[in-house]
């Protein structure tokens, strides 16, 4: 996944929490992007959030306001299905970063009392050593990261779920080729020195911690969600809020065996977890001399446990709630009415419950894989902010409008806002949305991961013509963003009849700055939409993680509801004719699909 600052470009700085939908000013540091607020202060938690393109830092202090935060490119290497990464580029990108941001804060080493990571769910190769097994079949050394969003494993995922074991209910009833299982049966089908090599298969953030603090503790967040390890096997072990690595006993070796990876279970399945912890437990001694060295820090900081992008994005918003929204704020069951989007190249939508709720199509039930004791239900689109960056940038008007908007000192997507804006005069629409009425987009251009859990499934685009200019583009873009939506309002009922009684939205990451982005959400899934007070829900997700890890709040919950703080609120239109446009909207996008499947069976009968 994952909830990365993606299309969305400021423009200028905004004030702070009077105009929360906008983001803040960047300055560059070197090759780093660093962005500031406020003023320093004396003791900082640091959170480190790995996306795919870049590495970012974020230092907040004690009441959850961000200091500071930069960032670092990372490099990414794609071939077809194939999208891989090197962790030695990641980790140098991360350096970068958390010097840049400690420099701008003004924050020295001795300062950081807290350090916790966040990352992808892609998967990491190392040796014995510690060092890189490639995964590429270019045999580059460096090359030693599977990203999250590859789909080589597509066949494997597909022989997986022929097997029906129990371990797939936890799922959703089947696996993605996102997940895990069928990267490593890719692997071992495919490269097998590769898969001989290799000591430990990592998720990424379990990786970072490992490489910050030597201990190899795996959290229950990454192999609960992505491993198909039985997180609940772990419920009668809780006592009060200890804090402390288990061992690990949520394996179904039956399962991997069926699967053809049972070598896998070796050394009390040391290659891929013996122990397991609650996000934010302290690991090891905390920060190496060497890792404190790299990053500009003090030996000893206490690391905690880590979790994965999206679910950090959740942690570091999914609190954020006003009086007015919640109703009783002391309300234990309020928590279980919201539902996170994380919105960034992916979206992930992600609500809890105090039972196991099993959904078709949705990634879960996956106890404490978020917030400690609840069960966390995970739906996804995997691709948003990607998909709107590949709409827009293969459109032919698409270079000369960059160039307006740079002239303007505004992003893209700033101008492309204006220009819908205008249309509605020009055009006399009655609302902004109308505009659409005959452009439809099914946004299904990397699959579905949910609800219908289909990797095959296509992106569709309905009203075509000749016309290639900005305001077509502007159309396109609009419609894309609608789709986006409906998928949204789809996982969102599906959900909700499943057992799930959501009723509201929180959104971070980099599409959620976006107005128009944001309106549509509301309008289409009819849910007030609530956006954080600190924009950068995912790195103070991480901070939080480092915070618990410093024995500053008791458990994960209770930092979230000490740091999460709400910003905007934005509602549905009050129109009856906006909401009947998007009833009609949704009928069609649904109509899409279906129409999709007979096409797929239609050419498949031609070719048997």
């Amino acid at each position: 996944m994952s909830g990365r600052s993606r299309p969305w470009s400021p423009s200028k700085p905004a004030v702070r929490d009077s105009t929360p939908l906008l983001p803040r000013s960047s300055f560059r540091t070197s090759s780093a992007s660093v962005e500031m607020t406020g003023s320093s202060a004396p003791k900082a938690f640091l959170g480190i959030d790995v996306g795919t393109g870049s590495a970012r830092a974020g230092l907040f202090d004690e009441n959850g306001r961000l200091l500071s935060s930069a960032s670092s490119p990372i490099q990414i290497w794609k071939d077809g299905n194939c999208i891989e990464q090197s962790s030695t580029d990641i980790w140098h990108a991360i350096c970068a970063a958390v010097k840049s941001a400690c420099s701008l804060a003004d924050i020295a080493g001795e300062e950081v009392i807290g350090l916790g990571f966040a990352a992808t769910c892609s998967l990491v190769a190392v040796d014995a050593d510690g060092s890189p097994v490639t995964v590429s079949l270019s045999g580059d050394a460096r090359r030693n990261v599977i990203v999250w969003m590859d789909h080589r494993a597509v066949k494997q995922a597909e022989r997986i779920n022929a097997c029906n074991s129990p371990v797939l209910q936890y799922c959703g009833g089947s696996l993605s080729p996102e997940m895990q299982p069928p990267k490593l049966l890719w692997v071992k089908e495919n490269l097998q020195e590769s898969w001989s090599m290799a000591f430990r298969w990592m998720d990424l953030s379990d990786w970072l911690s490992y490489r910050a603090t030597g201990d190899d503790t795996r959290s229950l967040c990454t192999i609960v969600c992505k491993w198909t390890y039985l997180g609940h096997a772990h419920m009668q072990e809780i006592k009060g809020k200890d804090s402390r690595n288990m061992e690990a006993c949520g394996w179904d070796d039956v399962f991997w065996e069926e699967i053809g990876l049972g070598d896998l279970f070796g050394g009390n399945h040391a290659k891929i977890g013996r122990s397991v912890a609650f996000p934010g437990h302290p690991l090891g001694s905390g920060l190496t001399p060497t890792a404190a060295k790299e990053l500009g820090l003090l030996a000893g900081i206490p690391v905690g446990t880590s979790l994965i992008d999206a679910h950090a994005g959740g942690v570091g918003v999914m609190e954020s709630v006003p009086v007015s929204e919640s109703g009783v704020n002391a309300d234990e069951d309020a928590i279980c009415h919201r539902m996170v989007l994380v919105c960034g190249t992916s979206t992930c939508h992600m609500a809890v419950s105090h039972s196991k709720v099993f959904i078709p199509g949705v990634w879960g039930p996956f106890w404490s894989a978020m917030v400690p004791e609840y069960w966390l239900t995970e739906g996804g689109q995997s691709a948003t902010g990607a998909l709107l960056d590949h709409v827009i940038e293969n459109h032919v008007a698409s270079p000369h409008l960059a160039n307006r908007a740079a002239s303007q000192g505004i992003s893209l997507y700033e101008l492309l806002n204006k220009i819908l804006e205008s249309m509605v005069q020009e055009l006399d629409a009655p609302f902004l949305s109308a505009l659409t009425e005959d452009l439809h987009v099914l946004p299904d251009f990397h699959g579905n991961r949910s609800p219908i859990a289909d990797p095959k499934s296509k992106g569709m685009v309905y009203g075509l013509t000749l016309d290639t200019s900005e305001k077509q583009l502007a159309l396109l873009y609009l419609a894309t963003v609608q789709g986006i939506a409906y998928g949204t309002r789809h996982i969102v009922e599906h959900c909700n009849s499943h057992g799930h009684k959501i009723d509201t939205l929180l959104a971070c990451g980099g599409l959620a700055k976006n107005p128009l982005y944001i309106q549509e959400h509301a309008d289409i899934v009819g849910c007030p939409v609530i956006l954080p007070r600190e924009s950068e829900s995912v790195l103070l997700g991480a901070a939080i993680v480092g915070a618990v890890a410093a024995k500053r709040y008791s458990g994960l919950h209770d930092g979230m509801k000490a740091l999460n703080a709400a910003g905007q609120v934005i509602h549905p239109s009050k129109d009856s004719k906006v909401k009947k446009y998007h009833d009609a909207k949704y009928s069609i996008f649904q109509q899409l699909y279906k129409q999709q499947l007979s096409f797929r069976s239609i050419m498949a009968q031609a070719l048997n």
